[in-house]
């Protein structure tokens, strides 16, 4: 029998009415939504149930956001497992949803959680101010073709480079505004499907954070951090990592380095993985999955209905 990994997306899964959904159909989810703006001292909920979007696309209030609900989410789930907890060999998240499967793992605990990715998205945006750059997405290159005119711009001077490895063919670069402009030019020079600028003001997974990993890994260090109950997939190392001081080290490390989402979803099939489940408000990383391995049984959860259906997949694995 094949084992399960949870997985949980990153930036880009808020919309204003996330939550609203979960609200109606579970008794504790307007409770977690509350503490959270308890915990955080603003109306995190409000961002959430009624916007406005300018505020809720802000970093700082988009990562506690995206982690609060996606929580509501998997708590919600795990009620449902019925045993099927077992057959959960890995947990991992995009970036930002690193921290949701910290949590569910049980290496942090959902204060713990809300509390450093607010603090993530805070240092994140002020990096941003004092080194404004940007990300792009490169279509239809090899990741050796996006290395060589990564390479090309640096030597020019240009301050790029590769900030996520989605899935074949999708590489996301990030640097300086010059930078990109000439790494998309350069893109497009090889003949590239698609040169996207994404809507972000800050060049995630690179250098350019080096301001903000400087104040996460203050707020890393006053934070404890538990052996998960299953390994949690490291997007810096592609490796499942354990032990609370290497979780530790590679969150920092994750916010300069790139998201190694390829080589994790290949870790997990290695090992035995047949089924993955994403849990978000809204499915984005389902579809690089299966992209990255067409014969992985890629199930997204993202409201109640889904939830029910999902929850099935435990109830045929775990035997009566």
């Amino acid at each position: 029998m094949s084992s399960h990994a949870v997985v949980f997306p990153g930036q880009g899964c808020q919309y204003v009415g996330m939550g609203a959904d979960l609200c109606a159909a579970f008794p504790g989810a307007r409770q977690r939504l509350q503490q959270a703006d308890d915990i955080l001292g603003f109306p995190l909920s409000r961002l959430c149930l009624e916007g406005p979007a300018e505020e809720l696309d802000d970093t700082a209030n988009t990562q506690p956001a995206i982690y609060a609900t996606t929580m509501i989410l998997w708590e919600a789930l795990a009620e449902r497992l019925n045993g099927g907890r077992a057959t959960i060999a890995f947990a991992a998240g995009h970036s930002l949803g690193e921290y949701a499967a910290l949590t569910a793992a049980g290496a942090l605990d959902f204060e713990q959680g809300l509390r450093l990715v607010r603090e993530r998205g805070l240092a994140m945006r002020d990096a941003g101010q004092s080194a404004p750059g940007g990300m792009a997405a490169l279509i239809g290159l090899s990741d050796e073709a996006v290395g060589e005119i990564i390479a090309q711009a640096q030597s020019e001077g240009l301050d790029v480079w590769v900030a996520n490895y989605n899935s074949p063919g999708q590489v996301v670069i990030a640097g300086s505004e010059d930078a990109l402009a000439r790494a998309m030019a350069l893109a497009q020079e090889r003949r590239a499907k698609r040169a996207i600028p994404l809507a972000v003001s800050v060049a995630c997974h690179t250098p350019l954070m080096g301001a903000a990993a400087e104040r996460l890994g203050a707020a890393l260090a006053e934070t404890e951090i538990r052996a998960p109950w299953a390994p949690v997939v490291s997007n810096a190392t592609a490796t499942p990592l354990a032990e609370p001081e290497e979780i530790r080290a590679a969150l920092l490390r994750q916010l300069c380095s790139p998201v190694r989402w390829v080589e994790s979803v290949q870790a997990m099939a290695r090992a035995g993985v047949g089924t993955m489940v994403e849990v978000g408000p809204k499915s984005v990383v389902a579809g690089l999955i299966r992209r990255i391995d067409g014969e992985m049984n890629a199930v997204a959860i993202t409201d109640p209905a889904s939830l029910e259906g999902a929850a099935q997949i435990w109830a045929e694995a775990v035997p009566a």
